[in-house]
């Protein structure tokens, strides 16, 4: 699993603000028999210029590996047969992976104005990594059959998609109750939003609460699919009707959200709750799953203005324009991650596009790709926030008396 981290306080906080934006990634890399694989994005045999790769990993395992800092993107190797056998598949890959991963991820964007949102941010983070950390290994470990082996110990059935989405609610509201307890304690406030999820088996199982984000760009399609809906003043008055996709990008109360973690203390740390929104996508190679808090969308110092203007000027395409031009789109976002040559290139230049729009925010961003998943089908099944699924998509769920 490549992966990538970066964050930045924002232009207009850099003197004396404080980041309240905090970021947690767990990996577990397993390898086995013929040896580290790669995780090339662009899939080819050498660099992104299709040049072979003179540090390309060795059949045995050793070379550059993963890199898992934002490092350059390590080339693929190529697919080296196992000792087992050396089937392959259609596009030449093994059929039996040398290597596979499952990650834990967490970005938590600290309530401004609040007392101790860094410290809330910093808390979501460490717990939801801690309680997911062993479900990520477990769910991997109940396939052995991923690389064609058979153990005599039993092993839990791969848990459903239902399950673990549960387990990542279950991890979201633990670390709602320790943020409670430590404003208790402290006798501060203490909020924050969450996106946090697992990613095993070539999906991905994940939740949030309030308004940070997470996308799926997709290199194959061209295409960038967003994975959550704010909980959000905003939202809702986008899905009511009353303002529509530009003035969202700019509108006053685009800092208002209506959903969070923690809080004033005053709730029992042992009993609280928060609810927490879920879902499921499939991943595959051309994918680079992004994560992001608010400050990226929310940069543009001078969103007040705009968002007049555009009023007066009776919503017309020239000004809305203006706006898209002024304000970070989907559509920056996506060509930012497809042109950079590696994740942690990416995810500098979300940094650097928050900041050059304004830097009105701390901006964090969380990105990570598995060149060893499966390719894009030409017909991918619906992954956006609030698309509707397929019937053959649904888990049967077996109701007993």
């Amino acid at each position: 699993m490549d992966y990538a981290t970066h964050y930045d306080v924002g232009d207009r906080k850099r003197d004396g603000g404080i980041n309240e934006d905090s970021v947690a990634v767990s990996v577990f890399e397993q390898g086995h028999r013929g040896g580290f694989r790669g995780y090339d994005r662009d899939d080819s045999d050498g660099d992104e210029t299709g040049e072979p790769d003179e540090t390309a990993d060795r059949a045995d395992g050793t070379g550059s590996g993963d890199s898992g800092s934002g490092g350059d993107e390590p080339a693929d190797g190529g697919s080296s047969a196992a000792e087992g056998g050396d089937d392959e598949t259609a596009d030449g890959r093994d059929e039996h992976p040398a290597n596979r991963s499952a990650a834990v991820f967490v970005l938590a964007d600290g309530a401004g104005g609040h007392d101790a949102g860094d410290a809330a941010s910093y808390i979501a983070t460490t717990a939801v990594c801690e309680h997911l950390a062993g479900t990520a290994v477990s769910a991997a470990r109940s396939d052995p059959g991923g690389f064609d082996v058979a153990v005599d110990e039993p092993l839990p059935a791969p848990p459903r998609a239902g399950e673990m989405e549960s387990a990542v609610a279950e991890a979201v509201v633990a670390a709602h109750r320790e943020v409670l307890e430590y404003a208790a304690d402290a006798g501060e406030q203490a909020h924050a939003t969450v996106v946090a999820g697992v990613c095993v088996g070539g999906r991905c199982h994940y939740g949030w609460v309030g308004d940070s984000r997470a996308y799926v760009v997709n290199a194959a399609r061209d295409e960038i699919l967003p994975l959550t809906t704010d909980h959000a003043v905003v939202q809702r008055l986008r899905e009511a009707g009353e303002i529509d996709d530009v003035e969202a990008l700019v509108h006053p109360r685009g800092n208002e959200i209506t959903r969070a973690l923690g809080g004033s203390g005053r709730a029992d740390p042992e009993t609280a709750t928060v609810d927490v929104e879920t879902a499921t996508v499939p991943l595959y190679r051309e994918d680079v799953l992004l994560v992001t808090s608010d400050g990226l969308l929310d940069a543009q110092t001078e969103a007040a203005k705009l968002y007049e203007w555009y009023v007066e000027a009776g919503r017309d395409d020239e000004m809305a324009a203006v706006v898209r031009d002024r304000a970070v789109t989907d559509g920056e976002i996506r060509e930012a991650v497809l042109s950079a040559p590696s994740l942690g290139d990416a995810a500098e230049r979300l940094v650097e596009l928050a900041n050059d729009r304004g830097g009105k925010d701390n901006c964090s961003t969380i990105l990570l790709h598995d060149g060893t998943l499966p390719p894009t089908p030409e017909d991918p099944p619906a992954r956006a926030a609030g698309a509707r699924h397929s019937v053959a998509e649904r888990e049967t769920l077996v109701e007993q008396d």
